[in-house]
Order: structure tokens, then sequence, then C-alpha cells
């Protein structure tokens, strides 16, 4: 699929693709065009996609003209994870710069560097849910420091590392994808955060090994409304006195659903941080 379009509505629709399509079988990627006037969007299917259902959806999220501008055609094989990271530049959040291994002389002295490849799982900090979570986390770094961080849908294991490179404690992460647990270990040993980052393979917060490493000060959670609300409870359940939640995954209209859940389960909203269309919660239980 390719789309020529402004540079919001690509990043929308790149967005909106990249959440509702496997990463398995997607790769999505949205840049500025050579000469500076238009953004492109490029969806890359691994099998011929439902064209009026993806229609559909640019047409949600960006409207009747840009959908009308959506093509599709039949290409060669190529390396679609290179071709997405070699447009990708060096993302800040905070003290953090995320980057690829292309752009390592263009961190600063000063930050928190962590290098990250495009790979089979989600989060590179180009997307809004993932920047929206390093804030937070360099935020609550600066007002205090938190002693038992867990990560939870870790991904590419992004937050599990800047959390442990930013308190300087260990965090357990977790995923119920065996590829994103592999990648996330890989990233962590590359980013000299082994140290900081155990990385176990998990679906829900049920297992055992939850619970032995509570109670949480700071859990982060960066996946998808509907799996946020199912896991409210025991999510909680894990949660320090004091101790912070960090939500994203969600488009503006589930919200309040999430924010509700979260609340009726003894959590105070402190923060609601909106980027690109993606919403970032800070939450917070009492003492």
């Amino acid at each position: 699929m390719r789309l020529e379009t402004s540079e919001r509505a690509a990043r929308k629709v790149g967005d909106l693709i990249g959440e509702m399509f496997d990463p398995a079988e997607t790769a999505v990627a949205a840049f500025e065009a050579p000469d500076g006037q238009i953004w492109l969007v490029e969806v890359f299917f691994r099998e011929a996609p439902d064209e009026d259902h993806v229609r559909a959806l640019v047409r949600a999220t960006a409207g009747d003209a840009v959908a009308a501008c959506v093509t599709f055609h039949a290409i060669e094989s190529r390396d679609w994870v290179r071709t997405s990271l070699d447009g990708l530049k060096p993302v800040e959040a905070g003290r953090f710069t995320v980057f690829g291994s292309h752009d390592r002389d263009k961190v600063a002295p000063n930050a928190i560097p962590i290098e990250i490849e495009a790979a089979l799982a989600f989060g590179t900090g180009h997307h809004g849910t993932t920047l929206g979570c390093l804030r937070a986390i360099d935020r609550l770094a600066k007002a205090a420091r938190a002693f038992r961080p867990l990560d939870v849908g870790t991904g590419t294991g992004v937050l599990a590392i800047a959390a442990g490179l930013r308190h300087r404690v260990p965090v357990i992460a977790s995923d119920i994808d065996r590829v994103s647990v592999i990648a996330a270990h890989e990233n962590a040993v590359l980013n000299k955060a082994r140290g900081y980052v155990r990385v176990i393979h998990a679906a829900g917060l049920k297992d055992a090994r939850f619970r032995r490493g509570a109670p949480y000060d700071l859990i982060l959670a960066n996946i998808l409304p509907r799996p946020l609300v199912g896991l409210a409870t025991d999510l909680v359940r894990l949660v320090a006195p004091g101790g912070t939640v960090v939500l994203s995954g969600i488009i503006p209209p589930h919200a309040n659903l999430v924010v509700s859940a979260y609340r009726d389960r003894g959590l105070r909203l402190v923060m609601r941080e909106e980027i690109e269309g993606w919403v970032t919660l800070t939450m917070r239980r009492g003492r």
C-alpha cells in the first residue's frame, strides 16, 4: 500500500495501521519524500490485504480525500525491516535518546542512549505511545526513585531498559510473545542493561514470578485499551502504596474507559498526555 499525503495525515495513518495489523505480517513506514513537499506512507503486507478494509481504516482516521489517494500493488521481495529503519531519526524523550545503529554518532554526550533496531517487536521510540511512556519514566525519576519497576508487554524492551538505566534498579519485563522476549533480552545486552532487565515470557499477570517481585513502585503497560482494562484488577494488586502506573496504547476516545477501570480500583489520574493522537496516562495508588 502506498499513500502520498501531509505529514499529519501520514503519521496518523501509519500509527493506526501499525496498531491494527500483526507486526509479524506487516511493516509500516511513514516518512518525508526526498523533495520535502509531501509525506509518504508505505505498508508492506506479507499477503494481499482486504483493500476495502484498509481504505476504511484510512478514511476513519484521515478522511475521504486521503483514503481516495491510497493505492495497492504487488512488489518483489525486499528487506522491509532495513527499509523501515533507514528513515528513522533519533528520538529524544527527556534525558533519553532512542536511536538505530546507523545514528550512533548523533547522540548527545549527556543523553542516556538506548539503541533499538526495528524488528518483529513493538517499540522504537518513534510511536506516540512509546514516546509518552519514555517521557513519563524520565519525569518520574526527577520526582522520586522507583525501586521496583515492572514493564508489562515489553516489546523491544525499550521501556524496561529506560527504567533500569534511569533509576539504576532491576526491572522485570514481560511479554506474551516469544519473539518480543528474545528481542528485549538482546536489546538489554546491547545497551549494557542486562544486569538491570530480567525478561520473562508470560501471558497476563497471574504468573507467580510477578507476585514474588511485588509490590512494584512503577508499572509500565504500553499495550491496548482492551487488555489494559482486562488486566486492571491483577495489575493494581501488584502496585505498592503510593506507586505509579503508566498506561499507553490508547486512542483518545478510549482514554476515559481505561481511567475509569483503574480509578474504580483505587488509582487516581495524575497526568494525561496526548502525542500524535495517542494518550499516555499516569496514575497513582494512594498511600
